[in-house]
Parts: structure tokens; C-alpha cells; sequence
């Protein structure tokens, strides 16, 4: 169970994060300060707020928020099992999804933002079964 308690903070952290630059924002911010506080939502909308004002003022920031959410998302899914339902309701309705062609393959889309490399880029990740 604790390694897919870690797996699904890392996902959730990085889709809050994520999440916090886009127009969707608005709308999922009150789930995650709920999944965090029950009794603090109040607290940790303001918290919430702070950081995604700083990330939009400094975009590179935004690798350095994730290992923090990250904990704090495997804290909160130890102790309230129904914050691992809630997560996951989260991650299905705002991740976004891969099209699916009618034989079942899998489309990988790669998005360099903001920037010309004349480097290698080397790219990691892994396969998700999204259909439903």
C-alpha cells in the first residue's frame, strides 16, 4: 500500500502544481485544500493562493514546489483514507487524456515549453492504461 500511497503523491503533487498555471486552477483549488485541511480548508486556500502567486510570477519555481507538495500529499493520504479517493477523482477529471486510436494504440505526445535546445533531450516516464 505504501507504494502506491508514493505514486499517487507523486501524481498528485505534480498535477496541483501544474494545475496552479492553468484556468482550471479555479475550480480545483477548493478540492485540494479540502483533501489538505477538513478543518483548515480557510488556512490552506491562502497557502495555496501564496504559492501559485509565486509560481506565476517565477515559473522556473515550479520544479521546487512538487517535492514539497509531494510529502505533504503522502501525509494527508496516510492519515484519511478517503483522501485517496478524493485524489484520484482529482487526477482523473483534470489530467489530461491521451487519445486512443479505435485499435488500442497509445499516442505519446512530447511538449518542449519555452525554450530552443540544440542539445539532446532525453525523455523517461511510463505507460498508462487510460482507458475506462
Amino acid at each position: 500500500m505504501e507504494a502506491e500511497i508514493a505514486e499517487l503523491a507523486t501524481r498528485g503533487a505534480t498535477a496541483l502544481v501544474g494545475l496552479m498555471v492553468t484556468e482550471a486552477w479555479t475550480r480545483v483549488k477548493p478540492r485540494f485544500a479540502a483533501l489538505f485541511g477538513r478543518d483548515r480548508e480557510e488556512e490552506v486556500t491562502q497557502e495555496l493562493d501564496e504559492i501559485q502567486v509565486e509560481i506565476a510570477e517565477d515559473p522556473e519555481g515550479v520544479d521546487g514546489q512538487v517535492p514539497q507538495w509531494q510529502r505533504r500529499l503522502r501525509l494527508a493520504l496516510r492519515n484519511n483514507p478517503e483522501a485517496v479517493a478524493e485524489l484520484q477523482a482529482i487526477l482523473n477529471e483534470f489530467s489530461p487524456r491521451l487519445p486512443q486510436q479505435e485499435t488500442g494504440s497509445t499516442y505519446i505526445h512530447n511538449e518542449i515549453k519555452d525554450g530552443t535546445y540544440n542539445e539532446s533531450v532525453i525523455q523517461s516516464g511510463f505507460i498508462q492504461n487510460m482507458q475506462r
